[in-house]
């Protein structure tokens, strides 16, 4: 019997995770009746060419849709593909279409939405496609428990190929979906109703030894929401990491509460099986931006945590987040301030500074539309509200000047020393301390010494 060719593009975006979602529909799609192709348009040169080849005649074409500048690819590959490819079916899933579904029907000029969890519906539409049905419009995915979907196939991407573009062997892996807490400035909670599901401990070490065969990769990057939600379930990978004696180490993401919590021979644990760095989003500096945001820590929380990972010699990498919505600029200054504190805990401690931006699907935006902030109303308006260039409605030009500046310094001032970077390093960490940035003189010669440490 001939396969069905289904083609997932996965659209153009800044950064070069795996597609672990497309990967995930490849997976949970009939093998014996489809021929799977994901194209990843950060690979190519031309994505719309190769798409239209790849579609010639394909049942359907799906692609999972970032809020943000992949729209914008998802929209011209769409474009072309219903132009040159009438008879083959568009679906788009992801965040943003699982946000705004009707608009995105309405707009992108596309067959079906897949809202929410994407495995199931996204199946059951192709197998109505092959039967020759026309069935079209907003298909809606209940949240399953992921133990009992299939195992993701990575042969679906050109694994060496991402390797090679992230410069290090790390594999993409996820071992939970969702996330139990209730953060206003995240979407997560609306896509999954704070629902969360976690593989079995045994899963994971049986995947991630198969694959670790096959690819013989040397990190994992997990790309859970909360990796650390379920300190046992965490015990569990790190004990079937240690008992396979995989060679690799491996990075999560953690919440502060999570990590002062955990327990001190869960972390050994996972330093031992090869955790080398946790992520944790901090947000804000200010108690009361983080009670205001439903963050639902406390800041001496960071530190508990920071301090344990100090000790075991875990990296840590803080999110933080600038100019909310009415954020008062004291909250700002205490978000700069638990920057450098927690920067001078060490090199390996860093921190990621950035300006919010109104998401869909979240407490905060929904908030700002009630009270009449003009928000992004079409596809392409969206598409454009990652740009940094653009000015932030809540941080005047004063605080961005110092915002920005602060951002360069820091990256400078507390990297890892050597001879030749320490007068540079001494004169960032002072200007940081003191927020001084005036004739930045060293400023230039860094940039000129150290292009990948200042971009």
């Amino acid at each position: 019997m001939k396969k069905h060719r289904i083609v997932l593009y996965n659209p153009r975006a800044s950064f070069f995770t795996m597609p672990l979602g497309l990967i995930a529909i490849g997976s949970a799609l009939d093998r014996s009746r489809y021929d799977v192709t994901i194209i990843d348009g950060r690979f190519e040169d031309d994505p719309i060419a190769r798409v239209i080849e790849a579609t010639e005649g394909a049942l359907c074409l799906g692609l999972g849709v970032l809020t943000g500048a992949p729209i914008a690819d998802a929209l011209a590959v769409t474009q072309a593909v219903r132009e040159r490819r009438p008879n083959c079916r568009i679906v788009w899933g992801g965040w943003h279409p699982s946000l705004f579904p009707v608009d995105t029907l309405g707009e992108a000029g596309i067959d079906a939405v897949v809202a929410g969890q994407g495995e199931q519906p996204f199946a059951d539409l192709i197998d109505c496609y092959a039967a020759g049905e026309r069935l079209g419009g907003i298909v809606r995915g209940a949240t399953l428990d992921i133990n009992d979907l299939p195992a993701h196939d990575y042969s679906l991407i050109d694994v060496e190929r991402h390797f090679a573009r992230k410069r290090e062997r790390q594999l993409d892996y996820i071992t939970s979906q969702g996330c139990r807490f209730r953060c206003t400035f995240c979407a997560d909670p609306t896509v999954y109703g704070r629902s969360w599901f976690g593989l079995e401990p045994m899963r994971v070490g049986e995947e991630l030894q198969h694959l670790w065969t096959k690819y013989r990769f040397t990190d994992v990057g997990f790309q859970d929401e909360t990796f650390f939600t379920h300190a046992d379930r965490v015990a569990g990978i790190a004990e079937e990491l240690l008992r396979r004696d995989l060679d690799i180490t491996w990075m999560a993401t953690m919440r502060a509460d999570q990590g002062a919590r955990l327990d001190e021979s869960v972390l050994l644990a996972c330093r031992h099986s090869g955790l080398r760095r946790v992520m944790i989003g901090l947000e804000s500096g200010s108690q009361a931006m983080l009670d205001w945001m439903k963050k639902d820590v406390k800041l001496d929380q960071v530190f508990v945590a920071a301090e344990k990972c100090r000790r075991h010699g875990i990296a840590v990498l803080f999110n933080l987040i600038v100019g909310f919505p009415d954020e008062p600029p004291e909250s700002i200054t205490a978000t700069l301030d638990i920057a450098k504190t927690l920067r001078a805990m060490g090199p390996e401690f860093q921190v990621a500074l950035f300006y919010y931006r109104p998401y869909p699907g979240t407490p905060i935006t929904d908030d700002l539309a009630r009270r009449g902030h003009p928000l992004p109303r079409t596809l392409r308006e969206w598409a454009a509200i990652e740009s940094d260039a653009s000015p932030s409605p809540w941080v005047d030009e004063q605080k961005r000047a110092l915002i920005d500046r602060f951002r360069f310094y820091q990256r400078i001032g507390w990297a890892k020393p050597s001879r030749w970077r320490r007068p540079i390093q001494a004169c960032a960490r002072w200007r940081c301390q003191r927020d001084i940035y005036g004739f930045p003189i060293e400023k230039a010669i860094a940039e000129w010494m150290w292009p990948s440490l200042t971009s």
